[in-house]
């Protein structure tokens, strides 16, 4: 339940604290006096998309937020739990939202930050909104199979298995299709694959070969360079005839060790020039092997620059990396396989699709029954509260329809029918219904699901449109009906309905 709301230079705003009740809270006020903007300003808690063009003209920031008493609602306490945010049970659920001039848009649920789809499956389960966008929803009869199934709470798990069924018959489907295309772009593609599989395995590659092979060439090119340059450090180290680094270091040691029979202590100086001898000599014999080893070697420069060339042009035709291009060889090889096994894979890719399709029919028949026992509720409840509502001879009614095809909701597709004065046969809503009897049908059908919808409140934004006298008292009484049941927020310019409140 909202307990309060606080806006911070929202639109007209500039500052405003409003706490709510249990019941029926109904907000009054001048056309303009910013009663929808309260409520706008709840939907941007609730994960409704916002636009700096909603802060107050001359402030850097709007900010709303929001205070709700969420005790009793197990499902959206465990949602929230998954999404690492817990609240204690005798904790109030806080949600904020701050957008600055910038476009940096900050959402906070009790203290945690989230991303605005998390904040509008939190909304989902808080509020049902209802307006006059809701009330032009109902004349598109695309949406009115949705508006059926949120009626019974039966048909969202066996609407959601059937969907992961369709996912994946929708996916075998796909490879079939494009396993059955036209026999010559087949024959045609299947030898292009060969041939590129032919000339990649023709080609030998090992993963870093291109790497390993340039370094080898860049050596080779400079082996005169390299030589010369190993010579003279060889020279410097141990070579006879002048005086090296290791002559010096074995007269250091000498002379060191000469000392330290007098002073002990010299020793540890003499070890580390002994160490260090011995390294240089093995860095010396290493020298001289290298020297003796390295020679121009033309035939070997010209196969490695020829095996990059073969290696360079696989990379323009196959990826940037050898790596890439052994992925798609890969790649190349399964789909080979599949169009070289063509039978086989077509039989077992059609046995598939009809083990899903199978599947497919059974939800779709289990739908389609629960669909059309809730139509008949639905139009029966609906009929009876629009009865209620001063349409005593109106008829309501859903016709559910089957079709040949699977859709992503099934094989149905439903409308709502209408007639307002006995005699008339009914006819799709969109067609017959004024605004003063869209808004009534809203009113039926939101109090015929009261008893299904998950969120605690509801809010109706001037559902009033349209009506007055009678009419109006009788909608008055549907609403209070509800807030017997919800808390229910509530714009309204008619004194019938405002004097239902039980918080204005």
């Amino acid at each position: 339940m909202l307990k309060s709301l606080s806006i911070t230079n929202f639109a007209l705003i500039e500052n405003a604290v409003i706490e709510f009740s249990a019941g029926l809270n109904i907000l009054t006020g001048e056309t303009g006096a910013g009663k929808s903007i309260l409520i706008d300003a709840l939907g941007l808690v609730l994960g409704n998309r916002a636009s700096v063009e909603n802060i107050r003209t001359g402030c850097d920031f709007f900010k709303v937020e929001a205070t709700y008493d969420i005790s009793g609602q197990s499902s959206l306490a465990d949602f929230l739990e998954q999404q690492g945010i817990e609240v204690a049970p005798d904790e109030l659920l806080i949600i904020s939202r701050k957008l600055s001039k910038q476009g940096k848009n900050q959402i906070l649920v009790h203290g945690c930050s989230v991303p605005l789809a998390i904040l509008r499956q939190v909304g989902e389960k808080l509020a049902d909104m209802h307006g006059q966008h809701e009330n032009q929803t109902l004349l598109k009869p695309e949406t009115h199979l949705a508006g059926l199934d949120l009626f019974n709470s039966d048909i969202l798990p066996v609407l959601a298995n059937y969907q992961l069924i369709y996912n994946e018959w929708l996916g075998v489907k796909k490879q079939l299709d494009k396993l059955h295309k036209d026999s010559c772009l087949r024959v045609q593609r299947q030898d292009t694959l060969k041939w590129q599989v032919d000339e990649i395995i023709a080609a030998g590659l090992q993963e870093n070969e291109d790497i390993q092979l340039e370094q080898e060439l860049k050596t080779l090119a400079n082996a005169e360079k390299i030589a010369g340059a190993v010579s003279r450090a060889f020279a410097y180290l141990d070579s006879e005839g002048q005086i090296s680094v290791l002559a010096v270091l074995n007269n250091i040691k000498r002379e060191l060790d000469s000392a330290a029979k007098f002073m002990p202590q010299l020793e540890q100086y003499s070890k580390v020039i002994g160490d260090t001898t011995y390294q240089l000599e093995d860095v010396s014999c290493e020298l001289a092997k290298t020297a003796d080893e390295l020679e121009c070697q033309p035939d070997r420069i010209a196969y490695i620059q020829k095996r990059l060339d073969i290696i360079y042009k696989l990379k323009k035709k196959y990826g940037q990396t050898i790596k890439d291009i052994l992925e798609y060889y890969a790649q190349a090889c399964r789909e080979l396989d599949d169009y070289t096994n063509y039978e086989e894979t077509n039989q077992r890719l059609t046995v598939s699709l009809a083990e899903h399709e199978q599947k497919l029919e059974e939800y779709a028949k289990e739908l389609d029954a629960i669909r059309q026992d809730s139509a008949l509720r639905l139009s029966k409840e609906a009929g009876s509260h629009l009865a209620d509502l001063a349409m005593p001879k109106a008829c309501f009614r859903i016709d559910i329809s089957t079709t040949d095809n699977y859709l992503p909701t099934g094989r149905n597709s439903a409308v709502f029918l209408f007639s307002a004065n006995p005699g008339e046969v009914p006819k799709p809503l969109y067609k017959v219904a004024s605004g003063g009897e869209l808004s009534r049908i809203a009113l039926a059908l939101k109090t015929a699901g009261v008893n299904q919808e998950s969120a605690v409140t509801m809010v109706f934004d001037e559902i009033d449109s349209g009506i007055g006298g009678q009419t109006a008292l009788a909608v008055a009484e549907k609403i209070a009906y509800l807030a017997k049941e919800k808390q229910v927020l509530c714009i309204t310019h008619l004194p019938q309905i405002a004097c239902m409140a039980d918080t204005h």
